[in-house]
């Protein structure tokens, strides 16, 4: 842990042998109960061989705008650590690997903090993030054996402190927000392509800690909604001829929007497509969206959502950087107008296998300045499949009948592009 941060563990060793074991009973219990959750969720699998996830299975807040305490419960013990970030002000708590079996209204936003997120950051690592209202510290960490014997409480006490402590807390601490690279099955270094293969980047929008929006009837989230869809894409994509499709995440984890650019490019790919399912205060929007990237937004709706979506790494409690200086020539000055011409044609033939067959905004081709899109060699579009906000997209997006059909859609859209590229020696 951080200095400054010493977690008690003395009242765990006075523990009689009788509150041991049924501490070890109640543990038990808990741990099956966690498992039985992960079980029935739609995403979260426990892989052979891989350690279990820590449950976190109840938590509160209380407090003020001085002084908040929050606690939460779990099967075992938790190791943790306590970071800041600037701009805007953030306590970031890391944890190993946990499932958060917690009810919604257990953690809502109270006191210091205007924002709680939790969630998966890959490499077996899991995060809080409390968005702050303010400079603030947490001026006390603990962690303790729960008196009932149903596990382990881990107590954060944060206070509200001048701006001048907060700037020493970010000069002192050793971190430098790095995100843990993504557990997956792929190699460090992948394998070039095929020759004569045409590599897809099929990327599912948010997940772990960052959900994406939430559909308004079902409250499903969207970083679910665009897996599915994505795992549905690739098997289609790769029934294509002369067509190699992956995702770029396989599970619910966080992947930073640099890192979704970088796996595409490491492995070649000849295109990159990012779905996405946001949510609109007009619920009265629906259908589908293409957007490409570009240093002017197309409309306010193109502007909001690129904000919105370039917000992923913040809401995961990361430090934006400046943007490369190749990232910056795309983004101004559009020196890459190859790349840019390719991404506009792949919008026009998805939009082309659209029409007439699935629901399209008006004006279904649009462009704004998405942190996601920035690769400079590899043509890219983000696709917004519908809009949650709307109850005829949500019930759409969750049926899995049209999913299928528009993943067939967007597969002939992308082998028309990639015969064009073909045909003209691309």
């Amino acid at each position: 842990m951080d200095a400054g941060f010493q977690v008690k563990r003395s009242a765990t060793r006075l523990c009689s042998m009788e509150a041991i074991g049924r501490h070890r009973g109640m543990r038990m219990f808990v741990a099956a109960f966690g498992a039985v959750l992960l079980l029935l969720s739609p995403v979260a699998v426990v892989r052979a061989g891989e350690p279990v996830p820590l449950l976190a299975y109840a938590a509160r807040i209380a407090g003020d705008d001085a002084r908040t305490r929050l606690v939460i419960e779990f099967d075992r013990e938790p190791a943790f650590s306590i970071h800041y970030v600037a701009n805007p002000v953030r306590v970031i708590v890391d944890l190993p690997e946990t499932s958060f079996g917690l009810k919604p209204e257990s953690l809502q936003p109270r006191g210091l903090f205007d924002a709680i997120r939790y969630g998966g950051m890959g490499a077996g690592a899991s995060r809080l993030v409390l968005s702050a209202n303010g400079p603030t510290e947490v001026t006390h960490a603990e962690v303790k054996p729960v008196e009932d014997g149903k596990g382990f409480r881990l107590v954060l006490d944060a206070e509200r402190i001048g701006q001048d402590r907060f700037d020493k807390l970010l000069a002192e601490q050793q971190w430098t927000g790095t995100v843990p690279s993504a557990k997956t099955d792929r190699p460090a270094a992948a394998p070039p392509p095929k020759a004569g293969v045409f590599v897809v980047a099929i990327d599912a929008g948010h997940g772990g800690i960052d959900t994406g929006a939430i559909g308004g009837v079902t409250k499903t989230e969207e970083k679910h909604v665009t897996l599915a869809f994505a795992k549905e894409l690739v098997e289609r994509l790769n029934h294509e001829p002369g067509i190699e499709a992956f995702l770029t995440r396989e599970r619910d984890e966080f992947l930073s929007l640099p890192q979704r650019v970088q796996i595409a490019r490491q492995r070649g790919s000849n295109l990159f497509i990012s779905v996405h399912a946001d949510t609109l205060r007009q619920k009265e929007i629906r259908g589908a969206t293409v957007y490409t990237i570009s240093d002017k937004a197309s409309d306010h709706l193109a502007a909001d959502l690129a904000a919105r979506e370039n917000l992923s790494d913040e809401i995961a409690g990361i430090p934006l950087e400046s943007e490369p200086a190749e990232v910056a020539d795309i983004l101004i000055d559009l020196t890459r107008r190859e790349t840019q011409a390719f991404s506009v044609n792949l919008a026009r033939s998805v939009i082309s296998s659209f029409e007439g067959q699935i629901k399209l905004i008006n004006n279904p081709h649009r462009h704004a300045g998405f942190r996601v899109l920035q690769a400079p060699d590899v043509p890219s579009v983000l696709l917004e499949l519908g809009f949650l906000s709307n109850k005829e997209d949500e019930k759409q997006l969750l049926d899995a009948e049209w999913r299928k059909k528009v993943s067939t859609l967007l597969a002939d859209a992308v082998q028309r592009y990639r015969n064009s590229a073909v045909a003209n020696g691309g």
